[in-house]
């Protein structure tokens, strides 16, 4: 019994070290890395703020990395405008009541979005319908759209302005992936609105 845990443990993390060791040797998602950063920081020295959505674990994310920004990450500094669209229940059951569950970020972004925004779309599979329509909500209010998913890119693929494909389709690897970009980007905003010594 043990050794078949101690083997599954050990292929699980070789599977989470391939995916990040292609991830890695990414140029396009490195080169990602530094649009994403530049469309967050532009929106936010402008009086902006960043927006975030997903479905499950990327609503875990998406509050998450919300939390990164407007409290801190590596250190104390003034909050930075983030807010997450999947913690208010009585907006999320009334939305989902009244207009069905395919809304509930879409309608959301109407209320709160605003043109400059950036909308964090998060979806492993790129498909989820809730946040394709949120998608097109940003969209059409003038906000830019950094998305998220898995190795395909779904339908998201054509509609982000960035997308981070995670290059795999095994849903554990996809959100560790997201994971790491999400940390990576709120570090990296952290320190270019609130610059330190060394960092």
């Amino acid at each position: 019994m043990e050794n078949r845990i101690e083997a599954y443990v050990k292929a699980e993390f070789e599977k989470t070290r391939q995916n990040f060791e292609r991830m890695s040797q990414d140029g396009e998602m490195l080169a990602q890395v530094g649009a994403a950063l530049e469309l967050s920081v532009s929106a936010l020295r402008a009086g902006k703020k960043i927006l975030f959505a997903g479905n499950g674990g990327s609503a875990a994310d998406a509050q998450h990395w919300a939390g990164e920004l407007v409290s801190r990450f590596y250190y104390d500094r003034p909050g930075l405008a983030a807010v997450a669209l999947t913690t208010d229940t009585s907006i999320l059951t009334a939305i989902g009541n009244d207009y069905g569950y395919d809304y509930v970020f879409a309608r959301q972004i109407e209320a709160l979005g605003q043109a400059g925004d950036i909308f964090y779309a998060i979806s492993t599979s790129g498909r989820s319908k809730n946040i394709l329509r949120a998608i097109s909500a940003a969209k059409g209010l003038g906000m830019r759209v950094i998305g998220f998913t898995g190795a395909s890119g779904g339908e998201m693929n054509a509609l982000c302005d960035v997308n981070f494909r995670i290059p795999s389709d095994e849903t554990p690897r996809i959100q560790e992936g997201h994971e790491f970009l999400g940390h990576t980007l709120c570090a990296l905003i952290e320190a270019q609105m609130h610059p330190q010594d060394g960092v």
